[in-house]
């Protein structure tokens, strides 16, 4: 028979089985609080702020409750046995309890009982767990990527022979400590107590016979403690444990996503704010879920500079609108520093849909010819004002940036535009972009 034994550490203050209970039963409510949590989270916070320890979260109390039977409160008479009971006596009349309580946030009454929410904290792995759950790169297989293989050093256990750069103190101590017990070698602390004694009876004027003797017999002790010790070694050959590792295949999946976004003059607080959301959520997508997927951040106005992601979120900088600038930096980028035959390369832009005049059409050029062949997948976010909502429900029209881009999109399977109008729209955009989407044939 099999024994498995969880290992894993519980939560400070906290009962690990409970807490894992808690979470599956009342998931439903957690991802909804962690969805409309998105909407009202500043940025910073985010990136760096609670995400950084705990999350707090509040959730109904109705989404904790288990199931349990109950007397009914209407029904024929019962008898009860009330332990302690010091109000009342035999022919009182008990009140009857209320059917229904108020629910939190109705109308107040003065009687009845009511439903408290319940608060509680997620560590920032769940949080991004539940955030991002059911997500993932579409089409993750670049052709001889998906074929190469990368043969990684894990842990293997613990063995008693191996390297010396391997040798584990910790156990090997513990063997030696528990061989010198069960063999009863003598320590440090005995014969030094062993040699006091000798020294305090030596020390003695005019020693009688019975002294002498008693140093004697602490002489031919400590004569045979010395020679035990010298036989019971403190370290032992057999005491050495190693760690030991295995290797381990895995696939060689080598992602790269460039981020672009449109920070010109045309681009202002709302717009840059619902950018900036939008690729923080990317961010930390790629981050928590491919930990071993670059990403490289690109903004423009009529230039574009490749920047480090503190410049690009947080950056004052401004100017006139070219947008082809941001598509030729990430062309020129990728030629460089990415080759599509070992990478799989994906792309996502935010803009408000300004561009300068004749711009739009080198744009789609340079997606048709030089950026979607070699991406496996590529979105466009437009930013529209809050006035223009119907644009959200009606594809075709648009400025000379987005028509363009919907001609493209006709071509290119392999890519998305979307609009969004307000935070609450952010989220699900992104969900509808980054849900699992049927694997293709590749660029």
């Amino acid at each position: 028979m099999h024994h498995f034994i969880d290992r894993r550490r519980n939560p400070s203050g906290k009962s690990l089985s409970n807490r894992q209970r808690l979470m599956r039963r009342a998931r439903h409510y957690i991802k909804e609080t962690v969805d409309k949590s998105v909407a009202n989270r500043s940025i910073r916070d985010t990136k760096d702020g609670s995400l950084s320890g705990h999350e707090i979260i509040t959730i109904p109390v109705k989404g904790i409750t288990e199931p349990r039977f109950v007397h009914s409160s209407a029904g024929d008479l019962r008898h009860k046995v009330f332990p302690g009971n010091k109000d009342f006596v035999t022919g009182d009349r008990l009140p009857r309890p209320k059917l229904n309580g108020a629910e939190p946030g109705q109308k107040s009454s003065k009687d009845g009982e009511g439903e408290d929410e319940f608060s509680f904290g997620l560590t920032r792995n769940e949080y991004l767990d539940i955030l991002f759950e059911g997500l993932e790169l579409p089409d993750l297989s670049k052709r001889s990527v998906g074929k190469q293989e990368t043969i990684s050093q894990c842990r293997g256990g613990i063995t008693t022979s191996g390297s010396p750069s391997n040798l584990n103190l910790v156990r090997t101590m513990r063997h030696s400590l528990g061989r010198r017990i069960a063999l009863q070698r003598p320590s440090d602390a005995e014969i030094q107590r062993l040699e006091a004694q000798m020294e305090r009876l030596l020390r003695i004027n005019n020693p009688t016979a019975e002294i002498l003797d008693q140093h004697k017999k602490l002489s031919q002790c400590l004569e045979k403690m010395e020679r035990r010790r010298s036989v019971i070694g403190f370290i032992d050959p057999v005491d050495l444990r190693f760690n030991t590792f295995r290797p381990e295949t895995r696939p060689n999946y080598k992602a790269v996503i460039f981020c672009l976004m449109d920070v010109s003059g045309s681009m202002q607080e709302r717009e840059k704010d619902l950018a900036k959301r939008f690729f923080m959520l990317v961010h930390l997508f790629i981050d928590s879920v491919y930990a071993e997927t670059e990403i490289v951040f690109i903004r423009h106005t009529q230039i574009a500079e490749d920047v480090n992601e503190e410049t690009f979120f947080y950056d004052q900088q401004t100017g006139g609108t070219i947008v082809s600038s941001a598509l030729e930096k990430m062309r020129d980028i990728i030629a460089d520093r990415y080759s599509p035959d070992e990478w799989n390369i994906y792309g996502a832009q935010a803009s408000d849909g300004e561009n300068y005049s004749q711009d739009s059409a080198k744009c789609a050029d340079l997606l048709s010819k030089a950026l979607l062949p070699v991406c496996q997948y590529y979105a466009y976010v437009e930013i529209i004002p809050e006035r223009e909502k119907k644009l959200l429900t009606t594809a075709d029209a648009g400025g000379e940036l987005w028509q363009a881009y919907r001609r493209v999109q006709q071509i290119w399977p392999r890519f998305d535009i979307e609009r969004v109008a307000n935070r609450d729209h952010i989220y699900p955009l992104f969900r509808t972009l980054f849900s699992p989407k049927l694997t293709g044939s590749g660029a």
